[in-house]
């Protein structure tokens, strides 16, 4: 193994000059270190481990002198100002978000149009006419009005007394929670650090918080973003003391990178606390009685319930001492299933679980308890379906849905009948409805105006086969009484992965590709959830392939179809599904003209050294096995690259703060295909300032999506007409 180096690079120099001469993407070629690693006895060269270093000159060097060949090419793309002036327009409608009760009081979002986070309001009394004479809670723009600072957790107490909410540097994942009193808006001198994929789940009284901490990171210089997630433990924090004086809870040191958290049921009398061993929809159970809610005792020990990992367990009620829970045991589309929290076993057997509702032909997507009801949410060809039952399973009603499309989201409390839940489809912005489980009836929350004309465009639901034969369902989204003659520019976009689903909803961005004249094709690839456990575990570990089988044969059916043909076909995916696109760019680069590939896992030799890569080897495997590491090695975008062959136009997306992703996965992967890149076709990569793996504040998530679709654009042939140019307001 050979030491790396951190070669010396004048590259903004090279750069500029490059840029200031041509508008041709004619990136500086990236030194080149001489690190070679020998995995398993094969020889792995990694020529650019010096982008590893995330603080170090050269790296910050090198991303200044791709952002400035990148800037200058999209700067020239005729058309790009109309794309921004369209995506301000589209994104500038009131928005209001599903609320939810605690303290007796209703609890929401509530963005302008343009402003760059939502605030958070709170309205008392009835639900209707609340989005209007709602009070503000918290503007996370007067926080950080370069919007440099995200709000990402914002949490009630059960008395509605106090609001614990989470700040982020540039959205990563790193959290500190404050205090804030809602009867005067102050903040509390409490303050929690070093929270990380976790909320926090208040005791009964109000008086203090569950939360799951990881150990300070080491300052050590490159570290920062990328240290591995380890060692987690579940606290709890009393309101008006020291984080020092935290007790801890719970904690499972026999596995380091394994995930702990807890959860108080809603009555307040029991902590459930769980176990996860990385991403992978199975969890250790465990449950504790506070006994008395309003004086909850917070050491009170733990009892396992479940812990043999052999599938995944979600409490969603508890009434009495029944607890209801979500679980794939036994049931790969998901059952509920009840227990008896009062007579546990005391051997450590397995508990007497008791079907509530039992597997069904669609997948339980997920479930609540509603004023005395069971809600049940289900997938139905990737299509929503709620019904309603009795506790003991006895369906009584189903939820009036205003069409086929997407439960975006459902929230509601055990005791009250009370449900409020979103309705949203690629044609149809996030609709806000409230419904009463006794009643029936149901009416409009909020509902927005956008100035978007969904008439002229139509969804299609096919199925298209993949090279095992699978029927792989796929969302097909364009303009009424298209002409099938391979010409449309198409958009097909996945994920594909962490049993994640890839449901219809409504976005600006797709709304502008479509009035440009796009086609927007969405595939449900093997990997998410959509058809249950099953189908996720069809897609994982050493069948990770068929992900990309089903993406190639999706974009093959496209072109058999005449929807559209190699030329006028991009790709598109994130994180996850950036791993998606890089592996089928370099398996089938004849397939595509354009591919944009975001926050995207591309090394697979090294994915779980960084962050939160060690949660998901039970989803991917790790170098480290002898047999994963062949299976990794025949995909891994980073190391499939050939040179001299022709890839498709490439804009590759991250951000400077990604802790999830780190990105160097995005660094090394530019450098490379960069390197290899056979014909005059761009490869640009863009690193946004002060973003992280999901977060944009919104001006800068609408340049950044005018900047992917200019690229796109402009790679495919594809002129930019757009509805008549509206004038962009400014930025509140």
């Amino acid at each position: 193994m050979r030491t790396p180096v951190h070669p010396s690079v004048a590259l903004v120099a090279v750069a500029l000059g490059i840029a200031a001469g041509s508008v041709a993407a004619a990136p500086p070629a990236t030194p080149r270190g001489p690190q070679v690693d020998v995995l398993h006895g094969v020889r792995v060269a990694d020529p650019y481990r010096w982008l590893e270093d995330l603080d170090a000159p050269a790296t910050a060097e090198w991303i200044a002198a791709q952002n400035a060949v990148t800037t200058r090419y999209l700067a020239g793309i005729e058309g790009r100002e109309r794309i921004e002036s369209r995506l301000t327009a589209l994104w500038n409608y009131p928005r209001v978000s599903i609320p939810w009760r605690e303290g007796g009081k209703l609890f929401f979002t509530k963005n302008s149009g343009l402003q760059r986070q939502s605030p958070y309001f709170v309205a008392t009394g009835a639900a209707r006419g609340a989005a209007e004479r709602a009070a503000l809670v918290l503007d996370p723009n007067e926080i950080s009005r370069d919007g440099s600072t995200s709000l990402s957790r914002f949490s009630p107490d059960p008395t509605g007394t106090h609001v614990a909410y989470g700040l982020s540097k540039g959205g990563a994942d790193w959290v500190t929670m404050k205090v804030r009193r809602l009867a005067d808006g102050r903040d509390l001198d409490d303050t929690v650090d070093w929270i990380r994929y976790s909320g926090v789940s208040w005791t009964e009284d109000g008086r203090g918080f569950f939360y799951t901490r990881y150990p300070e990171p080491p300052r050590e210089a490159g570290k920062t973003l990328s240290n591995a997630s380890r060692d987690p433990k579940v606290y709890y924090h009393r309101l008006g003391t020291a984080q020092a004086a935290d007790v801890e809870i719970f904690s499972h040191p026999a596995e380091p990178t394994w995930g702990v958290g807890a959860q108080v049921s809603e009555d307040g009398r029991w902590l459930f606390a769980y176990v996860n061993r990385g991403t992978d929809p199975e969890n250790q159970l465990y449950v504790a009685d506070l006994r008395d809610p309003r004086a909850p005792d917070v050491r009170a020990p733990l009892r396992p319930i479940d812990t043999a990992l052999r599938a995944s367990f979600q409490p969603i009620g508890v009434v009495g001492t029944t607890a209801y829970v979500l679980t794939n045991l036994d049931a790969p589309r998901y059952r509920v299933v009840a227990l008896d929290l009062s007579a546990l076993p005391t051997d450590g057997a397995p508990p007497a679980w008791r079907t509530v509702l039992p597997e069904s032909e669609h997948t339980l997507e997920s479930a609540t308890i509603a004023g005395g009801k069971l809600v049940a949410a289900y997938l139905a060809d990737v299509k929503s379906r709620v019904t309603i039952h009795d506790l003991d399973g006895r369906q009584t009603a189903t939820l009036p849905l205003p069409g086929i499309g997407t439960l975006a989201g459902l929230s509601t409390r055990a005791d009250s009948p009370e449900l409020f839940f979103g309705f949203t489809s690629y044609l149809v912005p996030t609709s806000v409805y409230r419904y009463d489980v006794r009643t029936g009836e149901a009416e409009p929350f909020f509902q927005p105006a956008v100035p978007f004309d969904a008439s002229p465009y139509v969804t299609e639901q096919v199925f298209v086969t993949s090279r095992d034969g699978t029927r792989v369902p796929m969302f097909v989204t364009h303009k009424k009484g298209l002409v099938r003659d391979g010409s449309h520019p198409t958009m097909l976009y996945a994920y594909g992965g962490f049993n994640v689903n890839q449901q219809p909803a409504f976005s600006p961005t797709v709304a502008t590709w479509l009035e440009m004249g796009g086609v927007y094709a969405v595939p449900n690839l093997r990997g998410g959830g959509e058809y249950g456990e099953a189908w996720h575990q069809a897609g994982k570990l050493d069948r990770k392939q068929n992900v990309f089988d089903d993406f190639i044969a999706a974009a093959e059916w496209l072109i058999r179809e005449r929807y559209t043909s190699p030329a006028k076909l991009a790709i598109r995916g994130g994180s996850n599904g950036g791993l998606l696109v890089g592996a089928v760019m370099t398996q089938r680069p004849d397939l595509y003209a354009v591919a944009l590939p975001a926050v995207g896992v591309m090394d697979m030799l090294r994915y779980h050294r960084f962050s939160a890569g060690v949660f998901w080897v039970p989803e991917y495997g790790s170098a480290d096995d002898p047999a994963q590491f062949a299976t990794l090695a025949k995909y891994s975008p980073l190391h499939n690259l050939k040179k001299g062959t022709c890839y498709p136009a490439t804009l590759t997306t991250t951000a400077d703060h990604d802790d999830r992703v780190v990105p160097s996965h995005s660094f090394k992967w530019a450098s490379a295909l960069q390197a290899a890149q056979g014909c005059e076709r761009p490869v640009l990569i863009r690193v946004e300032a002060q973003g992280s793996h999901g977060y944009r504040p919104l001006d800068k998530q609408i340049l950044e999506q005018t900047d992917i679709m200019a690229f796109t654009a402009r790679n495919l042939g594809m002129p930019i007409t757009l509805p008549q140019k509206v004038t962009k307001q400014a930025m509140e």
